[in-house]
This record gives C-alpha cells, sequence and structure tokens, in this order.
C-alpha cells in the first residue's frame, strides 16, 4: 500500500495516539493513588475509558476506508507500547531498562510485517 496522507489514513493514526493516552490512564492511572478504595479506582477507570472508546470506535471505523483490521489493530498494539512507555517514565516515575528496549522494538519490527505489501 503506498504512503497516503489522506484524512482516512492520518485521523485514525492521530484517534488512535489519544485513545491510548486515556485507555493508559483508565488502566494504570490509579497505580499513583494506592491508599484510594478499589471500586474508586474501578468507577474512575471506567469513566476514564469512556472516552477512550468515543475515539477508538471512530478511529477504527474511519481507518477501515484505508487499512485492514489487522493494520489497524498492530497500529494500535504499537502505539500503545508508545504511549505506555511515556507514561511509565514520566507520570508513574518508573525506569525503561534496555530489555524493555530490546522488547518493544522485537515487538515494532514484528509488527512492521503486517504492512508489507
Amino acid at each position: 500500500m503506498p504512503l497516503s496522507l489522506s484524512p482516512a489514513a492520518v485521523w485514525p493514526v492521530i484517534m488512535l495516539l489519544a485513545s491510548n493516552v486515556f485507555m493508559t490512564f483508565a488502566w494504570y492511572g490509579h497505580l499513583k493513588h494506592k491508599s484510594s478504595a478499589i471500586f474508586i479506582a474501578i468507577l474512575a477507570s471506567w469513566g476514564i475509558a469512556f472516552f477512550e472508546y468515543c475515539l477508538a470506535v471512530p478511529a477504527n471505523r474511519i481507518g477501515s476506508a484505508v487499512y485492514t483490521t489487522a493494520q489497524l489493530k498492530t497500529m494500535q498494539e504499537v502505539i500503545t507500547l508508545l504511549v505506555f512507555s511515556g507514561f511509565s517514565v514520566f507520570f508513574l516515575k518508573e525506569s525503561l531498562t534496555w530489555n524493555h528496549a530490546i522488547g518493544f522494538a522485537l515487538i515494532a519490527v514484528g509488527a512492521s510485517f503486517i504492512f508489507r505489501s
């Protein structure tokens, strides 16, 4: 597939990036507030996840005009790793090791095969 900068090719990437920011906070943001009751964490996570779905569902619908379902899913997984890496370092103050970098790089290499013709 040739590189296309059509809105149907670009908007899904932007929307999946934003949706992953919301989902990462929904899944892991509560870890910074472990003293809160678990039901509060669950309710807050559900509330945040609503906005993730408001972006992810249309991103996949729009993106399906340009990308295959496998490409959309692969794109989402790679974006998730990128967002999670930044979140882990900057929000949770955890460090990433060379093992993380190598593992994520291998996943990215594997993902690149999904986009080959």
